[in-house]
């Protein structure tokens, strides 16, 4: 019985060891070809990137990789691109709409110069973790505190309070208000209209 797991082991061994040497092989072939077909169509930094997730599909779905591999390649990449699209069309939507919605919170000044996009972005990225957390929940994917506390696994009440946090140096960070005086539950966050349009591109998939 032992033995026999061992050959076993030793040939799952050999398999993947073969797969990386077709990966390794189709990566020396292909990549600069698949990097040019990207970086005509985005920047060189963003070329890298789809040069990446392109062979991760490809070393997930090794096996239907055809021997003229550079098309099926390029076909990957192609689909790569235009997610990479449509997820900066909906993260511009998202900023825009959390910029707006966070200056209709009471204590917002409304003559205030509007938010950037890279503005609000950089914004998020410096929040506490957890608070951020609790931003996006509800922004990004339109969840209610309720919901949000529940995927974000503590109770209502520290959740409405990292939230609050989170709109408070959102507003401070961005010139919206020196002082916010709304409550942790105050506005409708922006998000749900987003995860509907998510969850219908999904399905549409």
């Amino acid at each position: 019985m032992h033995r026999w797991m061992g050959q076993c082991t030793r040939a799952d061994e050999g398999d993947e060891a073969e797969r990386a040497r077709r990966l390794e092989a189709l990566f020396d072939a292909h990549s600069g070809r698949v990097f040019a077909y990207a970086a005509r169509r985005s920047s060189p930094q963003d070329a890298d990137d789809v040069v990446g997730e392109t062979f991760l599909v490809a070393w997930r779905r090794l096996d239907a990789v055809p021997p003229d591999a550079l098309p099926w390649l390029l076909g990957v990449a192609r689909k790569v691109l235009s997610n990479r699209r449509r997820g900066l069309l909906r993260l511009d939507r998202f900023a825009a709409e959390l910029a707006a919605w966070l200056r209709e919170v009471p204590g917002a000044d409304p003559a205030g110069e509007v938010p950037t996009r890279l503005d609000v972005l950089s914004a998020l990225a410096s929040l506490p973790r957890k608070q951020g957390e609790a931003l996006t929940l509800t922004a990004w994917d339109g969840l209610d505190i309720a919901a949000g506390a529940a995927a974000a696994g503590c109770s209502r009440a520290t959740f409405s309070v990292r939230l609050h946090r989170a709109r408070r140096r959102m507003m401070k960070d961005l010139d919206l208000t020196g002082h916010v005086m709304a409550g942790p539950g105050a506005g409708d966050p922006p998000g749900k209209r987003a995860a509907e349009e998510r969850t219908e591109e999904a399905r549409r998939r």
